[in-house]
């Protein structure tokens, strides 16, 4: 028997979930006009539950363990402006990208543009209809870049599912102008290797954009996603000329094949390839986050990255997922996805040291910089059987001298915590709604969120989008940090303006 009581008593709190009303958008169809979700891209979201595993959240719920199905609770640090419900598409919320008043939600379906100008009243500018998971989403001056990781019968916004074990089919980058928000144009496709998972733009002067394509998961039954894969696709981007980008390389950063997992190592996922990559272009550094492994990379020539050091958990990590830097490049945040995003694993069994936060020091200088394992950190508000919880996306909220982080973790919410004593990370803040069913396990929750210009923003897989107010004066002094741009995974140097 899982109990469900959690290490301390939450505020429970009936949040007005303020949704927008009335916000409709153009449904803009990127050529040909006949393209329709296709349940083909939708992930595997949802699994049974056992009467006893029912039973136990309703009695959790009457008992104030947990919130009621869809109740927002939070601290009383954080407010709840807003909740944008998804419009035209219905398919999973993604990954999050800012440009001023702009804020860009990637979705299996598409992706959508808001004017957040005004927070508490975000704006649906555009609905751009190209269904092809996940579609990570990032922005670059006039251009938008999207990933597909979902075979394809072809690179148009119209494409059907295929077959991978097909040679015609597709997956990589696609990008788009977007110049004019209310109508961005598609304008070109790069095809990688085993797709793109994930993406991180690395600017090279004005002049070229580099992108890491991260993927994974090689088939010998796959003509275009061959055994081994043990890098990354490199795309490079002519900004003037963006039809013109193409891969230029692919760095093997493995050279001996990385972890090799279970047997070996039970329970870790054999490395494969990269799941993430965050680049810290002011300091030329690069953490990735590689299914089995970790790594430090120096990008001093972003065309050709070079592994500095790799680390291993094969006790507590069973996929590294993501990574973020301190703004002191000083320690890295790697992230664990324990159960792959399709599991409920914030609760008393799985513990606090499985599916978790690693927070590693970076100590020494130049390339013989190491990553020094310091702590865990997870959320102890523990969730129920029903709801899928896990580690994964956040950013830095710039306070100079801490280190803070913003970060979503699915249905267990969105957790804001303290990691400047890296050995005592500690939470300051939290938001989170209730199970959205207790007759099944659901994936739901914030995919991402992160801090942008004095608010949190996130994609809730499920509900839409939601925007927060911090107030608190550990994290007060970010709301004067200003950017024009923000791609997580292209980590600024707030302090440098």
């Amino acid at each position: 028997m899982i109990s469900l009581h959690t290490t301390r008593v939450r505020r429970r709190r009936l949040g007005v979930a303020a949704a927008a009303a009335g916000l409709f958008a153009a449904l803009l169809t990127a050529a040909p006009a006949a393209a329709t979700p296709d349940p083909g891209d939708a992930p595997v979201g949802r699994g049974s539950v056992t009467t006893s595993q029912q039973a136990e959240a309703r009695a959790a719920i009457r008992g104030g363990d947990i919130p009621g199905v869809d109740e927002i609770v939070h601290s009383s640090n954080i407010k709840h402006l807003t909740s944008v419900p998804k419009g035209a598409l219905k398919g999973t919320n993604t990954d999050l990208a800012f440009q001023g008043k702009y804020a860009y939600v990637g979705n299996y379906d598409g992706f959508v543009i808001y004017d957040i100008s005004n927070p508490k009243k975000p704006k649906t500018v555009s609905e751009v209809l190209c269904p092809g998971a996940q579609n990570d989403i990032s922005v670059s001056g006039n251009l938008l870049f999207l990933s597909t990781d979902s075979s394809r019968s072809d690179d148009s916004c119209s494409s059907s599912t295929q077959p991978a074990t097909e040679k015609s089919s597709w997956e990589g980058m696609k990008i788009f102008d977007i110049s004019n928000k209310r109508h961005p144009r598609y304008i070109a496709a790069v095809e990688t290797a085993c797709g793109s998972h994930t993406h991180t733009l690395v600017p090279d002067g004005k002049k070229n954009i580099y992108i890491y394509v991260s993927s994974y998961s090689p088939n010998e039954t796959f003509p275009d996603c061959q055994p081994p894969h043990d890098g990354i696709s490199i795309i490079k981007v002519p900004v003037k000329k963006p039809q013109k980008a193409k891969i230029v390389d692919f760095p093997v950063l493995f050279p001996d094949g990385g972890n090799p997992g279970a047997p070996t190592n039970p329970g870790v996922f054999k490395t494969s390839g990269c799941h993430d990559i965050t680049v810290l272009p002011s300091q030329d550094l690069a953490a990735g986050a590689c299914m089995g492994d970790g790594i430090l990379l120096s990008i001093k020539d972003p065309a050709r990255p070079k592994v500095i050091d790799r680390v291993q958990d094969n006790v507590n990590f069973a996929f590294w997922h993501s990574a973020t830097f301190n703004q002191g490049a000083n320690k890295v945040v790697f992230t664990d996805e324990l159960g792959g995003g399709g599991a409920a694993t914030c609760n008393e069994e799985i513990g606090p040291k499985r599916g978790a936060d690693g927070i590693y020091d970076i100590v020494g200088k130049g390339d013989q910089r190491k990553l020094v394992f310091r702590s865990y950190f997870k959320i102890d508000r523990h969730q129920a059987d029903v709801e899928v919880c896990v580690a994964h996306n956040g950013s830095i909220i710039p306070v100079k001298g801490k280190d803070l982080m913003v970060q979503a973790w699915y249905q267990g919410g969105i957790s804001v915590w303290d990691f400047t004593d890296s050995a005592k990370p500690k939470e300051i803040a939290f938001f989170e709604r209730g199970p959205v069913t207790l007759d099944q396990v659901t994936t739901a929750g914030p995919w991402s969120a992160y801090y942008y210009n004095g608010h949190i923003y996130s994609s809730d897989i499920a509900k839409g989008f939601d925007v927060l107010k911090l107030t608190d004066k550990r994290t007060d002094p970010a709301a004067k940090v200003k950017l024009d741009e923000l791609n997580v995974q292209t980590q600024p140097d707030y302090f440098a303006r």
